[in-house]
């Protein structure tokens, strides 16, 4: 694929993912490979498009409202780089966190492997402290201090 086809690929994804969980699964379905890796920045590693769809479709269900921007992006051969912002409220449970009705910003960098057509491998790190404080889970330095 071409890089304007790759980078047409992403900003598809996205701009499903935007519409909703319904329609995000469905993008999952039609633009991801059966065998997908994901390498996930809590250390998480997920194998195959069953178990991709369920982390998806949980980090869909906690922040159902969420909207991602992509900032940057560049194409490398087979390889895409993506820098995003992402903004939504948590209004389910993420991870064990019950809903906090907290709107939240956050940013995050991934890079896609395309091969067939399809994303056959996916790394991610996004602002998880800064999740974190946005939820109230974790202090923000100097908040409320004087």
């Amino acid at each position: 694929m071409s890089a304007k086809e790759i980078k047409a690929l992403e900003r598809r994804f996205i701009e499903e993912w935007n519409k909703g969980k319904a329609a995000a699964m469905a993008v999952i379905d039609e633009l991801c490979a059966t065998n997908i890796a994901y390498h996930g920045g809590g250390g998480e590693e997920i194998r195959g498009l069953k178990d991709f769809k369920q982390s998806m479709g949980e980090f869909s269900s906690a922040f159902p409202d969420s909207h991602f921007i992509i900032d940057d992006m560049v194409v490398e051969g087979d390889k895409v780089a993506a820098r995003w912002t992402m903004t939504g409220t948590h209004k389910g449970e993420l991870g064990g966190i019950p809903p906090t009705n907290k709107k939240v910003t956050i940013w995050g960098i991934y890079i896609d492997r395309i091969a067939g057509g399809k994303f056959v491998e996916t790394w991610e790190r996004f602002d998880t402290l800064g999740l974190m404080q946005q939820l109230g889970l974790v202090p923000t330095p100097g908040k409320g201090q004087r």
